[in-house]
């Protein structure tokens, strides 16, 4: 991890952190792709990013045709939560 990161840039139990390997930073984007060999059209999995992984994940989910859509997570969780009403 690098030396430069703040405390409160760390998790907790309670907060969602990015699926970067090895990364505990807490998440700000979701990153929502299906794979279509395997997953219907309106299936969506989900991976969470921080601010310094996003990039790199999009891409990897892009270049195999996977990415489907790319939200903050605070977005994400509204949509959420408007579709529980």
């Amino acid at each position: 991890m690098a030396d430069n990161v703040s405390v409160s840039d760390e998790t907790t139990d309670e907060t969602p952190s990015c699926s970067a390997k090895g990364c505990r930073a807490a998440a700000v984007w979701v990153l929502a792709w299906n794979n279509p060999k395997i997953h219907t059209p309106e299936r969506r999995k989900t991976w969470l990013a921080c601010e310094e992984h996003r990039e790199h994940l999009s891409q990897f989910l892009d270049v195999r045709g996977f990415l489907k859509d790319v939200v903050t997570l605070a977005e994400w969780e509204s949509a959420g939560s408007a579709a529980d009403r």
